[in-house]
């Protein structure tokens, strides 16, 4: 697979989870449009990272290292950082039974509808940063 198609996979793939994190919006299962939004934010993070490097991603969930390593992190807003931070632990917690109570609490209709609105808007900044990237810093 080509450097483009590799890009292209980690972009639909983060646009097929927007869909499914929409649809557990609509089906009220809150636990998970947290768990999907995550996805989208690191799915997006390794386009990035597999643009400018031309490697495989690191097998990391961490949004925040993620960032880094696609060099995006120092571009981001305060609320799109905030945003890394909020998504960061609902990869794992959201996955044990430990801290699923306190996540589900977390988690309600309106705070999960504000979700999906702020990594659908970072989603479509990440993309504005793979198009933005000048052609000397992408590895061929």
């Amino acid at each position: 697979m080509e450097q483009k198609e590799k890009v292209q996979y980690w972009l639909n793939m983060a646009d097929y989870d927007l869909e499914t994190a929409k649809a557990m919006q609509e089906t009220k299962r809150y636990l998970y449009v947290g768990f999907m939004c995550h996805l989208v934010v690191e799915k997006a993070l390794k386009a990035v990272i597999t643009e400018v490097t031309n490697e495989v991603p690191p097998k990391s969930h961490h949004l925040v290292e993620l960032a880094e390593t696609a060099k995006v992190q120092d571009k981001m807003s305060n609320e799109q950082q905030s945003l890394l931070l909020t998504l960061n632990p609902l990869n794992i917690e959201a996955r044990y039974s430990e801290y699923k109570d306190k996540i589900a609490q977390i988690l309600t209709e309106e705070r999960c509808v504000m979700l999906i609105e702020e990594t659908e808007e970072m989603l479509c900044w990440i993309k504005q940063q793979l198009s933005a990237l000048p052609a000397d810093t992408q590895t061929k």
